[in-house]
């Protein structure tokens, strides 16, 4: 039986000499391999208590819509600044090279619902801490945040200390 980490396929030298890069396409691309991501996902959800599931663009909604329909929850989404067609709140946050802003919808999160994050990988954990700072600022609960994968070496998970977070697959460097 094949494990998610086997649907990943790793790219060394990509985007520049000494990464590798863990593409998340492999797993899409294969039936298998997104049921698996999937079914993995809803394992780490199997008891938090919560009333939305909110993705970050755009990888985040590819894995946090189908985990809100198993679950019967709505989805939120987290988009890029400029995208979104009805009055927003946003929360800007540091790059490595710049800066770069994330939006909600204003009504998208009721004060005191309790909100699962989702994201495909954790790097250094800027767009899922700028997400949950937007959820906490509309008076949301930040109760779990969950990712496809993790790259340990770039130490995101720290950032996030202060929050409940989980990966499935974990690679020890960047």
């Amino acid at each position: 039986m094949k494990t998610l980490k086997d649907y990943v396929r790793t790219i060394p030298d990509f985007p520049e000499p000494g990464i590798m890069f863990r593409d998340v396409t492999s797993i899409l691309e294969d039936a298998d391999g997104f049921k698996l991501a999937i079914d993995s996902l809803l394992k780490l959800l199997e008891t938090v208590d919560c009333d939305v599931i909110a993705g970050a663009e755009s990888r985040g909604f590819i894995f946090g819509a189908p985990l809100a329909y198993a679950l019967g929850k709505p989805f939120v989404l987290i988009r890029k600044k400029g995208k979104l067609p009805c009055k927003t709140v946003s929360m800007e946050y540091e790059l490595e090279y710049g800066s770069a802003e994330i939006e909600m919808h204003e009504d998208s999160i009721k004060p005191g619902q309790r909100v699962v994050l989702v994201d495909d990988l954790i790097a250094t954990g800027g767009t899922i801490e700028a997400s949950a700072k937007l959820v906490e600022k509309l008076g949301g609960e930040v109760v779990k945040i969950i990712f496809l994968m993790e790259l340990a070496g770039l130490n995101g998970k720290e950032r996030l200390k202060q929050y409940d977070v989980e990966a499935v697959i974990t690679y020890e460097g960047k």
